[in-house]
């Protein structure tokens, strides 16, 4: 199967308003996406199938470095590349931004998002206690300047 990536818009968050919590992720909630689109430091992606979304991802700019806010699947195309080519596309963006570095926390236990980013470049450099309630978050970054 093929995926197009494009820009995410306030119409497409409308597309996927309703299944947001059941088919994606319960963290990221209407509002807040929707905040994120609104904000002019923000800049978030789609991955549709047949025009359908499937996955989404967005960073946050701050100076000249970017936080990757989330890179989400739909849960029925989880394991099939739709979050690898979002990263690479936030990636990309990101460079031609001139942005000097990306970074983002992961789930100490997601064992397969952290081995994605280590073959994308991206150095585990730190730990936040306990920010998935009980469960580690690991500080990745990655040089954008080489």
């Amino acid at each position: 199967m093929s995926f197009d990536i494009d820009y995410m818009n306030l119409s497409d968050l409308e597309d996927i308003k309703d299944i947001l919590t059941s088919d994606f992720d319960d963290f990221w909630n209407y509002s807040i996406l929707k905040d994120e689109l609104n904000s002019k430091n923000s800049i978030y992606f789609v991955a549709k199938a047949n025009q359908n979304i499937v996955g989404f991802a967005g960073m946050k700019i701050i100076l000249d470095e970017a936080e990757i806010m989330n890179i989400v699947a739909k849960k029925d195309f989880r394991n099939q590349g739709v979050g690898k080519l979002l990263l690479n596309r936030i990636i990309l963006e990101a460079k031609n931004k001139k942005l000097k570095k990306l970074h983002l926390e992961v789930n100490e236990d997601n064992k397969i998002a952290i081995h994605i980013y280590e073959s994308f470049g991206f150095i585990q450099d730190g730990k936040r206690k306990n920010y998935y309630n009980d469960k580690n978050a690991i500080l990745m970054s990655k040089n954008l300047e080489k």
